[in-house]
């Protein structure tokens, strides 16, 4: 064994035996996260809730959803809108920290900050839990980490939402009549984030187990409207001969981006379909009343994954349960006719 690889693995031991992780994703134990050896806390907790993004509308939900469980429970919550900056993600677990916070919970906007939030977390002895993205105490790519060295999560399951998105592009296809030689998948995200590739790929292949033979064009944007707006408008001037468009991505902006970039070089609504993923985006246009080219969308409310983030972090810390390897929030697939009765609120 070489010098370097014996000094990694000390390093990938020595990050696991202070956060506690276990192989809970492939054993079906629980990891535990933060400090294995606290006691459950008496008295006040204090929680510090980090997410990138903090103005996007699902963390904005995300966020109202984690100060009601916290009210609820009697909890003290900080949320820290960290908008894009990597950087910053260290510096305020840090800060968290000098503030006796118990418990961090992480959406980071790179997961490359994943091993120095990890062993920040583990010197400042706070429990630590991400939600919506993955992180890996070991390297900066979660995909392509060990199951062990993954930070426990609260979010959603890529391969459903994903598999749903695919399934309903895949209906929408067939009701419309196209072929699939006139036929092209836009399929949009931001391409190191690893849950955003969970979904994409499951997408795939629930549309292709449906309907193959359509060609997907793989398309990396940085998750924003405008990102995508702008990428899946060069995809279609490069492709001047297609004649409709399915379009699917990491969430509602790459999809109502992309459906932006479509009608406004002039397609009409019979020949896109856009199928996005959380609805936020797509609800605006279904409230205008008027024919789009956003079909349908997976409801993920991000309400209820910031009230399970804080209930799992509650949990550990009052009750010395075990954080699970993943907890999922549930999905609801709405459309233009049922998105108001779903429960969906349209900021």
């Amino acid at each position: 064994m070489s010098r370097t690889f014996r000094s990694r693995a000390v390093m990938a031991a020595t990050l696991l035996v202070g956060l506690g992780l276990t192989t809970a994703c492939s054993s079906g134990k629980a990891a535990s996260g933060g400090d294995p050896a606290a006691a459950p806390k008496t008295g006040k907790i204090s929680l510090t809730y980090l997410q990138k993004q903090g103005d996007q509308e699902y963390f904005v939900g995300e966020a109202a959803g984690a100060k009601a469980r916290a009210d609820e429970l009697g909890v003290d919550l900080k949320v820290v809108n960290l908008g894009n900056d990597a950087n910053k993600t260290v510096s305020e677990v840090q800060a968290a920290i000098a503030q006796n916070t118990d418990g961090v919970i992480v959406v980071v906007p790179d997961p490359a900050v994943g091993p120095q939030v990890v062993r920040t977390a583990r010197d400042g002895k706070v429990a630590l839990l991400t939600s919506d993205d993955q992180i890996c105490a070991t390297g900066p790519d979660p995909a392509a980490c060990a199951k062990a060295d993954l930070v426990p999560r609260i979010g959603f399951s890529g391969a459903q939402m994903g598999g749903e998105v695919g399934k309903r592009a895949a209906a929408e296809f067939t009701k419309a009549g196209w072929k699939a030689s006139a036929t092209r998948i836009v399929s949009a995200w931001k391409q190191d984030v690893t849950v955003c590739g969970d979904r994409v790929k499951a997408a795939r292949a629930a549309f292709d187990a449906a309907v193959p033979g359509v060609e997907v064009i793989d398309v990396a944007t940085d998750n924003t409207p405008t990102g995508a707006q702008d990428k899946v408008a060069a995809t279609l001037t490069a492709n001047p001969g297609v004649k409709n468009w399915i379009v699917w991505g990491c969430n509602d902006e790459n999809v109502a981006g992309g459906v932006t970039a479509l009608t406004n070089a002039g397609l009409g609504p019979d020949r896109v379909i856009g199928v996005g993923l959380g609805a936020y985006l797509a609800c605006k246009e279904w409230g205008s009343g008027k024919p789009g080219g956003m079909k349908a969308a997976l409801f993920i409310n991000g309400k209820d994954v910031g009230a399970l983030a804080v209930q799992t972090m509650y949990d550990k810390l009052k009750n010395g349960k075990e954080f699970p390897a993943e907890g999922f929030a549930p999905t609801t697939m709405v459309d233009a006719g049922t998105w108001k009765s779903s429960g969906l609120t349209c900021g």
